[in-house]
């Protein structure tokens, strides 16, 4: 009985671990709207590895908290490649750039997942 149990035991950790697997492997690149206002817009952005942002600009200057970094390929249209290396927990200043295309490329092996502040007004 015991041996029974210690069995399914591990049979359940197992698939746990494989669905934690997937889980993981399955990150999918987005944007999901946090808040927004007549003074800013928030998103969480997830850049899955191989996986890049369409091409897009930015209107407004920004705030970007890395909250799992990594390396990111910011490909402009242009064909111009600019590396940014962003680490876990630090923030960054994104200026506006509203005149060149860019797709956000990752290019580590592990998602990369931001919180973007973007600013509506100038100061």
């Amino acid at each position: 009985m015991l041996k029974t149990i210690a069995i399914g035991a591990g049979i359940a950790l197992a698939g746990f671990g494989a669905g934690l697997a997937y889980a993981q492997a399955a990150a999918t690149t987005g944007r999901t709207p946090q808040f927004a206002n007549a003074e800013v817009k928030v998103w969480r952005s997830v850049i899955a590895a191989g996986n890049p942002l369409p091409l897009h600009r930015h209107d407004h200057p920004r705030v970007l908290i890395a909250l799992k970094g990594g390396t990111m390929n910011i490909l402009e249209e242009t064909g111009q490649a600019n590396i940014q290396k962003w680490e876990t927990g630090k923030a960054y200043w994104l200026p506006a750039n509203p005149k060149t295309l860019h797709q956000d490329v990752n290019v580590g092996g592990e998602p990369i997942e931001v919180m973007v502040v973007e600013l509506q007004t100038a100061w």
